[in-house]
């Protein structure tokens, strides 16, 4: 029988409306934790439909770091201006802006990443790893599983989430859109390093940003 606490104790748990966490109960035989994991795969194939929504709408958001020593500004969007109010969606806005000033992401998604590049990239790691003594048949699968890694550090969308790491940009932004129930689509970004190109004492940035969201 599912009870009215546990429905409330789903809703608490998952955000989800009512109507939705006493069928996901009820398609699980009341198990709490099998109703969370139904919601979020719900919510998650939800989100795959809207992906391909126009996203006109949105944010500018600017982060600054401590006292000036780097600054971020993100344009993320969403389908409506009323979604792009609310502190759901500004909070991921500004979290994604952090994300930047701590992992210098050069780009948005690998489809920006030129094919020039990625072939240098190629040749370069082919050539390390013929030279490290790796046999020739598995050169090319180790090389691509080092592009992998290379988009990683590069691709904000494909970089571990820095408050969760067990989860992607792209899997915090695909979360989102099922919660907020529009479309959300990171379009652009810059950032600024204080004296970035002087020759100076490094600094780790990233450990420094960290402190701050813990």
């Amino acid at each position: 029988m599912i009870t009215s606490a546990m429905v409330k104790e789903l809703r608490e748990r998952s955000g989800a409306g009512m109507m939705d966490c006493k069928k996901a109960l009820t398609e699980t035989n009341g198990d709490v934790e099998k109703a969370i994991d139904f919601l979020r795969e719900k919510g998650l194939a939800a989100a795959a439909k809207k992906a391909s929504r126009v996203a006109a709408e949105g944010i500018v958001e600017a982060y600054i770091h401590g006292a000036g020593r780097i600054g971020v500004l993100l344009e993320v969007n969403c389908e409506t201006d009323f979604v792009a109010k609310t502190e759901g969606f500004r909070g991921l806005a500004r979290d994604i802006a952090m994300q930047v000033a701590a992992n210098n992401p050069l780009y948005v998604a690998r489809e920006e990443v030129a094919e020039e590049l990625l072939q240098h990239e190629r040749d370069v790691l082919r050539a390390q790893a013929l030279n490290e003594g790796k046999p020739e048949k598995i050169v090319d699968k180790m090389v691509e599983g080092r592009i992998e890694k290379y988009y990683k550090e590069v691709c904000l969308l494909e970089q571990p989430f820095i408050k969760n790491p067990d989860i992607t940009v792209k899997e915090l932004i695909t979360e989102s859109i099922a919660k907020i129930g529009e479309n959300i689509n990171v379009r652009r970004f810059v950032r600024f390093q204080l004296g970035d190109g002087i020759e100076k004492q490094e600094n780790d940035f990233a450990a420094e940003v960290m402190s701050f969201v813990k």
